[in-house]
């Protein structure tokens, strides 16, 4: 479990640490030639950074074993951090279609914009490469958090490229086109980057607040779970009242178990912590509370050979 942590928390230092760098290049870049899409893709990246930060101390909190406050412990700061992320984006939104607007009222001459294609490709090929490690230790730590993180990420990717065609478009014209005035396409682009991180904002929300509100697990994951037990079926005689809710990577499972009245109270732990444990082979640090009653003949719905069920 420690190295678990330590990697999410490598990783989220990572993306911090790139992030920064590129805010800082991109903040220079832009405010040099006068590119307000530049500019708009540094705010992203600062709400990256932000993102990134915010992900980084989630991690470690989630991190923390249950006290007495946190009983069940800390994953849902994982969550929050999602949720949080999510509302920044659309701040970010919001601030480049204002700016854009304003260049198209009041248009001005781009300077470099060969040096805008520049950082914007750097940019792109950083976060490529950062993004596929996020999305890979996401993936081996279920962390909500860093998926989080990622998919700011590649959509940076993908603004950076958006924004690179529009400023390859102005240093093309200029050559090829003097007379043709483009700075038009300047804006355009930084409000195509607006559009591109609602719709991540919003899927982000979605996918991070669910599990603030104990939401079930997704039914797949609850079959397995069903099937988990079911392999158990000649000890149990039915499953009532199965529950299930996520915070963070940590996954909570509730249910009752009816066994043979006749049955001890060593044999009925005993199959609960068998199924406990199956349980747990297939989900990395799920928290498994199993009640026991017991089972009267004149109760089952299936017979004595499947577990009965709500």
């Amino acid at each position: 479990m420690k190295s678990t942590h330590r990697k999410k928390s490598r990783a989220a230092m990572i993306s911090v640490l790139s992030n920064a760098t590129l805010v800082a290049l991109k903040i220079v870049v832009g405010v040099y030639i006068g590119s307000v899409s530049v500019i708009s893709e540094a705010i992203h990246s600062g709400v990256d950074l932000l993102a990134a930060a915010i992900a980084y101390l989630a991690v470690r909190t989630s991190g923390r074993p249950p006290d007495r406050k946190h009983p069940f412990g800390h994953g849902k700061f994982e969550n929050i951090s999602g949720t949080v992320e999510a509302l920044l984006i659309f701040l970010a939104a919001a601030w480049i279609v204002r700016e854009s607007v304003q260049k198209l009222r009041h248009p001005e001459p781009i300077g470099v914009a060969a040096l805008g294609v520049g950082i914007m490709l750097l940019s792109a090929a950083v976060n490529v490469i950062v993004s596929r490690m996020l999305f890979r230790v996401a993936r081996e730590t279920d962390s909500v958090a860093l998926e989080a993180d990622a998919w700011h990420l590649r959509t940076d990717v993908y603004t950076s490229v958006g924004v690179m065609a529009g400023l390859g478009i102005i240093w093309i014209g200029g050559i090829y086109f003097p007379t043709v005035e483009l700075g038009w396409v300047d804006p355009v682009a930084a409000i195509g980057v607006a559009v591109l991180i609602i719709k991540a904002a919003l899927d982000l929300t979605l996918k991070s607040a669910r599990d603030l509100l104990d939401v079930s697990l997704p039914s797949e994951e609850e079959s397995i779970i069903r099937r988990q037990i079911s392999e158990h079926a000649p000890n149990i005689r039915g499953v009532r009242r199965l529950r299930t809710r996520k915070a963070g990577s940590t996954r909570f499972v509730e249910l009752t178990i009816l066994v043979d009245s006749e049955m001890t109270v060593g044999e009925s732990h005993c199959i609960a912590d068998v199924i406990t444990q199956a349980i747990q082979e297939r989900y990395q640090g799920v928290i498994v509370t199993i009640h026991i009653e017991p089972w009267k003949p004149h109760g089952s719905r299936r017979g004595s050979g499947s577990p009965e069920r709500e």
